[in-house]
């Protein structure tokens, strides 16, 4: 496996996890138990990758602060009552072991709150393959570059031996802000051609794509 690259950050929801639809249930269904114009699920798609107050502030710029936070604890219960049964994409957690193995660095970086990433990770028994990680509540969110340029710090790497794995033009924009070059996963929540007008290397159909791309480049 040659290497172009040292440290593989990415995203979660999207990327690695097949989350995006939960996601959208879930922010629709908030707004409904408040009383709030329900989002469309293109609308709903376009703010995944967000930090949870950016992506409110997002879908409903008008909301009154009480509702604001009403809302917001309405899409925590909702996405908590699934979260546990959402999987993997096909051969996520495999490409995570394999590059790993292999003598990546591999990190995370991702519009979670600490306390979801860690019981995901944890679900997922996924926690011990990331060298550091990075969440929308303890940093700027997407696509601001500083979960990408602390994760450099932290593990010691430069931007052109960095790639960013993301299904969203936040993910991607995040990374062109930084100067790290980038990977496009097009199944996830954003459509091919928003992620092509940030110039990632490359982007991937599916999870296998990606996985064979990262084989064989990074």
């Amino acid at each position: 496996m040659p290497k172009q690259f040292e440290l593989l950050v990415w995203d979660w929801d999207g990327t690695l996890m097949d989350s995006a639809a939960t996601i959208v249930a879930s922010i629709q269904a908030a707004s409904r138990d408040i009383g709030a114009d329900e989002p469309s699920d293109e609308a709903a798609r376009h703010i995944i990758g967000l930090g949870l107050n950016e992506a409110i502030a997002a879908l409903f710029p008008d909301m009154e602060i009480p509702d604001y936070h009403r809302l917001a604890e309405r899409y925590r219960v909702h996405f908590m009552a699934q979260d546990a049964g959402i999987p993997l994409f096909a051969g996520a957690e495999e490409a995570i072991r394999e590059f790993h193995a292999a003598g990546f660095l591999l990190a995370v970086a991702t519009g979670k709150g600490r306390r979801g990433l860690d019981r995901v990770l944890d679900h997922t028994g996924l926690r011990p393959y990331f060298h550091a990680t990075r969440c929308a509540d303890e940093s700027f969110s997407k696509p601001h570059p500083q979960m990408l340029l602390e994760l450099m710090e932290r593990l010691g790497t430069t931007p052109d031996k960095t790639l960013m794995i993301g299904d969203t033009s936040h993910d991607l924009q995040m990374a062109v802000n930084a100067g790290v070059p980038s990977l496009g996963a097009a199944y996830g929540a954003h459509p091919r051609d928003g992620l092509e007008e940030f110039a990632p290397l490359a982007c991937a159909e599916n999870f296998g794509e990606l996985h064979r791309w990262l084989r064989e480049n990074a």
